[in-house]
């Protein structure tokens, strides 16, 4: 784990490029789209892409002009775009480069992301953070779930909400002074993390690829792009990640937790958006019943309820005592 160091206002910076590059007013789209394609191009083997008696090579993945074939353009207009230029790319023209460097929806949907923002109708300036209000009927539901953990987090990661049971399950993350609340922080700021999920580097995987997935979709964000260039300057592990460009969905999976409490769990998530407050996401994590995972999930239910209500009677006591005084 990397030590803490300075953080700067322009994470693109820090980035290992030859040219260097300012991060003032959001994400630097023309640089993520070279990088994005090229990196895509150089994983595809010729053998995995249909292209048989190639010659020798001397570098990895297609050449430029084998993609352009694949994707049915010309070479020049090929070279164009991972030059970073996507002005005018038709939607049918993306997914067929899509299709010929085999990527998958979260990689179609970045690359089309991408394209999205070189239009003319792009934002260029940054969006302000999204006011995080917690609607007390959304509270209300949340509090209301009793046999599972659920969370509530905006674009970086902030945890903003959660019943009793997810705010049990995040402890670490919600009284590491380092993280601060927020899950990227905890993860690769606190040593701690890599106690909580034992599968760390799994992990550490998918919280890069998810937020560059979500840097893609609001580029303008400065809560989030603020995080990332924190991260990108504090931490050695989230830069390397986020210079490999990799992008997922985080809607679905299972997740191995050693919580200081009750020990190992093992849980599945599922991820739920929020119309009313699109901003914002709901998580809701289980145990398969009858397992191990099960019955510490119920104790840290039961420890977690019991430390409330000790806590109420502690509140009600004071006020008690206020009264009499």
């Amino acid at each position: 784990m990397s030590a803490p160091g300075p953080v700067s206002e322009g994470y693109r910076q820090y980035l290992p490029h030859r040219r260097l590059r300012s991060y003032g007013g959001g994400m630097d789209r023309s640089q993520d789209v070279t990088e994005f394609l090229k990196s895509r191009r150089d994983r595809m083997s010729p053998d995995r892409a249909g292209i048989f008696g190639s010659a020798r090579r001397r570098v990895p993945g297609l050449r430029r002009e084998e993609v352009a074939f694949l994707a049915g353009v010309s070479v020049d207009y090929y070279v164009r775009m991972e030059r970073g230029d996507l002005r005018g790319v038709s939607p049918e023209v993306l997914d067929a480069l899509a299709r010929a460097l085999q990527l998958d929806e979260a990689e179609t949907a970045y690359l089309h992301d991408l394209a999205a923002a070189a239009g003319p109708g792009a934002r260029r300036r940054r969006e302000k953070p999204a006011e995080a209000v917690i609607r007390p009927g959304l509270q209300q539901f949340i509090d209301a779930v009793t046999g599972a953990a659920v969370t509530v987090l905006n674009r970086p990661g902030d945890l903003l909400a959660a019943n009793a049971l997810g705010r049990a399950l995040y402890a670490p993350v919600l009284d590491s002074p380092a993280a601060r609340g927020n899950i990227a922080r905890f993860l690769y700021l606190d040593p701690a993390s890599q106690r909580y999920w034992p599968d760390w580097e799994l992990i550490a995987d998918q919280n890069v690829a998810s937020l560059r997935s979500i840097a893609g979709q609001h580029p303008h964000d400065k809560a989030l792009t603020d995080l990332i260039g924190e991260l990108v300057t504090r931490s050695d592990a989230f830069r390397v990640r986020w210079a490999a460009h990799d992008v997922r969905f985080h809607r679905t999976g299972v997740k191995r937790l050693h919580h200081p409490e009750v020990g190992e769990l093992e849980l599945a998530y599922e991820v739920m958006e929020l119309p009313a407050s699109p901003e914002l996401r709901m998580t809701a994590y289980t145990a398969a019943p009858g397992t191990p995972s099960a019955e510490r999930l119920a104790l840290l239910g039961s420890l977690a309820a019991s430390a409330e209500q000790t806590d109420d009677t502690d509140v009600s006591a004071g006020r008690s005592g206020e009264r009499e005084g």
